[in-house]
């Protein structure tokens, strides 16, 4: 059978057994086969054991070096046979959602590239977050435009100071790597 013969063996709900031509080999369930991008849809995870949990994988046909037909199952597709965990999906929403907000955090609004290359850098090491454009270290030292060791205020005397080291350190890498 040749992987490239139209997709008439592609038929949904017939079980494969796959070698790609980069070396995986898997069975799956056909899903769909989309002949305009020649792409399939299989489903993995058919085997007992691995409970109501599968894997969905696009595969473009080229990939396939070889495959056998194993047989033909249900309808992949039959909705009184698919199983969601919906606590499952809205826990990960939920994180997703929390993840981007703190990403999202960590961009400063109305600063420049540079302002934000500091914070990343700075972000490496030390706690801090942004209020407006100033940069907020171990919650007490702040970081104002235009982001020089002369510019941190705030904190105690060694908190202050170990903020202005590793700021000049990272400016002067900074520059280093803009010159290169």
């Amino acid at each position: 059978m040749d992987a490239n013969s139209g997709g008439e063996e592609f038929a949904v709900g017939c079980i494969l057994s796959i070698k790609t031509t980069l070396g995986d080999e898997f069975e799956g369930q056909v899903i769909t086969f989309d002949r305009p991008s020649n792409i399939l849809v299989l489903q993995e995870g058919l085997k007992s054991g691995s409970g109501p949990r599968r894997n969905i994988r696009l595969l473009k046909a080229n990939y396939i070096k070889e495959f056998s037909y194993l047989g033909q199952a249900e309808d992949p597709l039959d909705l009184r046979n698919c199983y969601l965990d919906l606590n499952t999906v809205q826990a990960r929403e939920e994180s997703a959602i929390r993840q981007a907000e703190i990403e999202a955090e960590r961009i400063g609004v109305g600063v420049t590239a540079e302002a934000q290359m500091i914070f990343d850098a700075l972000s490496k090491t030390l706690p801090v977050h942004w209020d407006k454009t100033a940069i907020v270290v171990m919650n007490v030292v702040r970081v104002s435009s235009p982001y020089l060791p002369e510019s941190v205020t705030g904190g105690s005397p060694a908190a202050n100071e170990r903020v202005r080291k590793v700021l000049e350190f990272e400016r002067k890498r900074l520059q280093a790597r803009g010159s290169q």
